[in-house]
């Protein structure tokens, strides 16, 4: 059995938090945006092997028309415009947190790639990017002779 010291100091705290969270909930509701949270649209993965980058970026409820990609002085950049399906006329809408509109997402990519060999598919809102490194950035193995 583990004894824990009561610490007046953090119940005091912990009821500010739960205040705050609860006070921030009900007046900005719609500032609930990624962005706010610390996050970017579209959310993304990038992922770095020998010889290749790997880029994963969900895109939800878009078409392969509406986004375009770009590569220009080292950075990948993804972008487009999400639109609105219709203007709501009935007036029982009591939370939205769908957003549309313009967005942008860059990464940078710090390594010489082949630009002719980047590859791009989009499917079920899922867009998958590999950019295929130039042959003097993969890595290189040197066998030391020993005597």
């Amino acid at each position: 059995m583990t004894l824990v010291k009561w610490n007046p100091t953090r119940s005091l705290l912990d009821l500010s938090n739960d205040f705050d969270r609860l006070v921030d909930s009900f007046f900005n509701r719609d500032l609930m945006v990624p962005e706010v949270l610390g996050m970017s649209y579209p959310v993304m993965d990038v992922e770095e092997t020998d010889d290749e980058f790997r880029i994963t970026a969900e895109l939800p409820g878009m078409k392969k028309d509406d986004v375009k990609i770009t590569f220009q002085d080292n950075i990948l950049t993804i972008s487009g415009e999400k639109k609105s399906e219709k203007k709501r006329e009935d007036k029982n809408l009591y939370y939205a947190e769908r957003r549309f509109g313009k967005f942008s997402r860059s990464v940078s990519i710090n390594s010489p790639v082949k630009l002719d060999k980047v590859s791009a598919e989009f499917k079920d809102g899922i867009l998958h990017i590999t950019v295929p490194k130039a042959e003097e950035a993969k890595p290189k193995q040197i066998e030391v002779k020993v005597k």
